[in-house]
């Protein structure tokens, strides 16, 4: 019977390593800090839940399916501020690129002399001067910058990259009017980043009551246990009880999920 009880844990870690290799694999893009401050966060949220639904430190298993997905969810919310970050940033980069064009540089150069503004404009850690620095070095490699500007949309795996690489690729091959064509494509662009940012503004408030409303009932039930001791014993103390508690913890989950999903516009 032991053995059968072993057998299942490990099984059960198993899974949950695998699943914890899926949430942070080698694409996370996430520093070292940043995982680890995740996996905390997730495991306080672990504990609190299976101390708040069920009082026992015997339900902690139970609710490690429940914190991986809380972390699921945390490492995509890191995800996407990562993007929405290095979009803001790529948005100056591409007006840079356009302006030095116009001012008569090279190619190569404007690549070389916007990624110079942007370490001035955003610092060295910031994602667009990193990925500027890959495109000049390789430059210095002899790489086609068209090459280097798919690597870039791949490893950044926006749209707006992604649109502007292929633009770019095109017209260069085309041996068209490269600056205006790379200036309208830059200015079309980053009027559609600047409509994302205004959504995202007005989707803000509402991410605030989603976070305020994911609170309050937990709020409630901690302020009736504090001042009438005793009062939900019940749905601790009995079967009836902790099988109430699985289906409110459930649904809160579902309706978390839900208002995340919710909150989330893509244009």
């Amino acid at each position: 019977m032991s053995q059968n009880c072993r057998r299942r844990d490990s099984i059960h870690m198993r899974r949950v390593r695998r699943w914890y290799r899926q949430i942070y694999g080698a694409e996370s893009g996430l520093t070292r800090r940043q995982k680890t401050g995740g996996t905390m966060q997730a495991a306080g949220v672990t504990l609190f839940l299976a101390m708040f639904f069920y009082r026992s430190f015997l339900a902690v298993p139970l609710m490690i399916p429940v914190g991986m997905i809380y972390l699921t969810l945390l490492e995509k919310k890191k995800r996407i501020k990562g993007r929405e970050r290095l979009r803001s940033e790529f948005k100056d980069a591409i007006l840079s690129v356009a302006a030095n064009l116009r001012a008569g540089y090279a190619v190569e150069n404007a690549f070389r002399e916007t990624m110079q503004e942007m370490k001035v404009l955003h610092g060295r850690e910031a994602p667009i001067y990193r990925e500027l620095y890959k495109i000049t070095q390789g430059l210095a490699n002899r790489i086609s910058i068209e090459t280097l500007m798919q690597q870039f949309a791949g490893r950044a795996k926006l749209e707006e990259i992604q649109e502007f690489a292929d633009i770019f690729s095109m017209a260069k091959r085309s041996g068209g009017n490269l600056t205006e064509i790379i200036y309208e494509t830059a200015a079309i662009i980053s009027e559609k980043i600047d409509v994302e940012k205004e959504i995202q503004v007005l989707l803000a408030a509402k991410r605030l009551e989603q976070n305020i409303m994911s609170i309050i009932p937990f709020a409630i039930i901690l302020y009736v246990s504090a001042a009438s001791s005793g009062y939900f014993d019940v749905l601790y103390e009995t079967i009836a009880g902790r099988t109430v508690m699985s289906i409110c913890l459930a649904i809160y989950a579902a309706a978390y999920v839900m208002g995340v999903r919710i909150t989330e516009i893509k244009i």
